[in-house]
């Protein structure tokens, strides 16, 4: 079976650039963001469930999902939140789990923005969390998405908190500083990774043999 290693953090704290160096060194990565957008898009095979759920409001006039208006729903929503979950959730488990199945490289990186707070640590064989304080969470997605302060700080109480995330993980990536800073960390995790992939993979051939 492939090794998997899950990416997570907090909303802002850059797990899209660490995937996209992993994969630059040939790891196979599965997201559950590009996923969930793939699955929200025209005839995305998750808009069926949203509109019997939300209304086909929640369409916009392309046949996608209007992300914007279903966001102000489920964030000040909590039993809308958990009902959007329950209907993505399994679907980008399933898709992503076929995607590591097919792998051919050594091991699989799953980015799972929120893996604790769906339980889907028992996917994995081991928890990789990209960490930076709250304030810098904050600046980054304002920078990026125009959002407001107020809205931000609503999504970020919607996930775990720092401290949760941080004591559930196997290793935790310092991403608070410049980009550049990144590559040879990520560097050595790989290779700690590389050995992991080998290890479980001599251990299987030993129990077969």
């Amino acid at each position: 079976m492939t090794y998997r290693v899950a990416l997570t953090g907090g909303i802002g704290s850059g797990k899209s650039t660490v995937a996209e160096h992993f994969a630059a060194l040939g790891v196979a990565v599965s997201d559950a963001d590009a996923i969930a957008h793939q699955l929200t898009a025209a005839d995305g095979a998750a808009l069926p469930a949203i509109a019997a759920v939300f209304g086909a409001e929640m369409i916009d006039p392309n046949g996608a999902l209007d992300r914007a208006r279903l966001r102000g729903r489920v964030f000040s929503d909590p039993d809308a939140r958990r009902q959007l979950e329950g209907i993505l959730h399994p679907l980008i488990r399933a898709r992503m789990l076929e995607e590591t199945a097919r792998v051919s490289a050594p091991y699989a990186l799953l980015v799972i923005p929120l893996l604790f707070e769906t339980g889907q640590q028992a996917l994995v064989d081991r928890v990789l969390v990209v960490d930076v304080p709250e304030a810098v969470q904050i600046a980054r997605v304002q920078s990026r998405s125009g959002l407001a302060r107020a809205e931000i700080e609503r999504i970020v109480a919607s996930q775990i908190s720092r401290a949760e995330r941080l004591a559930a993980a196997d290793d935790v990536l310092d991403n608070r500083g410049e980009a550049s800073a990144l590559a040879p960390r990520i560097a050595c995790l790989h290779r700690r990774y590389l050995e992991h992939a080998r290890h479980q993979a001599d251990s299987s051939r030993a129990e077969l043999g």
